[in-house]
């Protein structure tokens, strides 16, 4: 994968962390849609890789308190 974060790089890292980087993630993608509707964005494939890598961390983080809350059952 190019410039990508792969998932099990996203899996080894802790909850706070990849709710941080989705913090992140969320408000460069709100500037990359920003400069790209007023005709500043140069890299246009970095909305895409935003929103992969947002999906990726959210799926992630989905599978890991489905996985809790069936332990507590």
């Amino acid at each position: 994968m190019k410039g990508g974060v792969s998932a099990s790089d996203v899996r080894a890292r802790t909850e706070d962390e990849l709710n941080d980087q989705l913090h992140n993630l969320g408000k460069e993608l709100f500037n990359l849609r920003f400069q790209r509707a007023s005709g500043q964005l140069e890299n246009t494939t970095r909305v895409r890789h935003a929103r992969r890598e947002i999906a990726r961390i959210k799926t992630i983080l989905h599978e890991r308190r489905r996985k809790t809350a069936a332990q507590g059952t």
